[in-house]
C-alpha cells in the first residue's frame, strides 16, 4: 500500500478526511505501508513558500513520523523514474507521476483521493 501525500497529511493528524476504510486498512496489523519520496519532495516545495504551514512539523520530522507509523520509505529508482516518464495521457504533474508509477511497479495499491490513478491502471482507496 502506497500513501500519496494527502493521504500522509490526513493520517498523522488523525483527520476526518481521510475515509473510514482508507484508515482502518492502513491501521490493520501486517499492512506494510509505504511513502514515496515524490510525497516529501511534494511537501517541501509545497511548505516552502508558506502555503501548507500546520505541514511544518511533519516535513521537518518526516524520517521520525514515519519510523513511529512504521511506514517504510520508498526511494525513487531508475525504473520508478522512467516509468513515471512514460505514462501515458496528458497528466504532466510530476509529483503526481512519480507514485502512479511507483503504485504500478511495486503492484501496491494507492490511498489517495486523487481519482484519475485508477486511469493508469492503480487500484485507489480513498
Amino acid at each position: 500500500m502506497l500513501l500519496d501525500t494527502d493521504a500522509l497529511l490526513w493520517w498523522l493528524p488523525d483527520s476526518p478526511e481521510l475515509s473510514s476504510i482508507a484508515r482502518q486498512t492502513v491501521a490493520a496489523p501486517g499492512q506494510r505501508m509505504r511513502v514515496g519520496a515524490a510525497s516529501a519532495w511534494e511537501l517541501s516545495i509545497t511548505l516552502r513558500p508558506g502555503q501548507l504551514p500546520e505541514a511544518g512539523d511533519i516535513v521537518v520530522n518526516l524520517a521520525v513520523c514515519l519510523r513511529k507509523q512504521r511506514f517504510e520509505a520508498l526511494a525513487v529508482g531508475l525504473d520508478h523514474a522512467l516509468a513515471a516518464g512514460r505514462l501515458p495521457g496528458p497528466h504532466r504533474d510530476p509529483v503526481d507521476r512519480m507514485p502512479m508509477a511507483q503504485a504500478r511497479i511495486e503492484r501496491a495499491d494507492k490511498v489517495t483521493i486523487n481519482p484519475v490513478s485508477r486511469d493508469y491502471g492503480v487500484a485507489v482507496l480513498g
